[in-house]
């Protein structure tokens, strides 16, 4: 718990009495790989804290290859379908651990309470949301202004151990191609 405290304290200071009521509302969760957090066609009950492990959000498919993955979270990052999570509507998207993960997770009328009741609750929820926003910004502008082959090369700048965690058919999907496309740029550019 204490790791998550400093990382928050990267945005802003946060008295022992506002740390106690946020973290009462807390709720740790360990899954195992392949676990399911939130299935498609849900509402997100939870925004979660990354403490260890990783996790890819993907609009499911009944053939497994036309998955189409858009977005992964790892450790000490935040991960919701945030669009449901805000407006308490299902969600089209599924979100699956990758690895034996454990996250801190609030639910949305706890959170509620947190920005009524602390000082920081605001300040955190608006940090979360920026951050949530700007890899979302990231992700569309480079779908529309990258090649496949940039993309790539980019996400690997970003997350060098990706290649470890993650399979590539995931990785293939998540910059937009087939994983035959995926073999050949990187046997293009090895």
């Amino acid at each position: 718990m204490q790791e998550f405290r400093t990382y928050l304290e990267t945005m802003v200071e946060i008295t022992d009495e506002d740390w106690t009521f946020f973290t009462s509302r807390l709720v740790k969760t360990a899954y195992p790989k392949k676990s399911v957090i939130l299935k498609s066609g849900t509402i997100e009950p939870h925004i979660s804290f990354i403490v260890e492990g990783a996790v890819r959000l993907f609009i499911p498919h009944e053939s497994e290859e036309k998955e189409i993955t858009f977005g992964f979270c790892f450790k000490n990052e935040f991960v919701s379908a945030y669009d449901s999570f805000l407006t308490q509507t299902p969600s089209l998207c599924q979100v699956e651990t990758l690895m034996d993960t454990k996250v801190y997770s609030i639910s949305y009328a706890h959170l509620q309470e947190v920005y009524k009741t602390t000082n920081v609750g605001n300040i955190i929820g608006r940090f979360t949301t920026e951050r949530l926003f700007l890899i979302k910004s990231k992700r569309e502008q480079s779908l529309l202004c990258e090649t496949a082959e940039q993309r790539y090369n980019n996400l690997f700048k970003e997350r060098p151990n990706l290649l470890q965690q993650i399979p590539l058919k995931y990785i293939a999907s998540y910059i937009g191609v087939t994983p035959q496309a995926l073999s050949r740029i990187r046997k293009r550019i090895s």
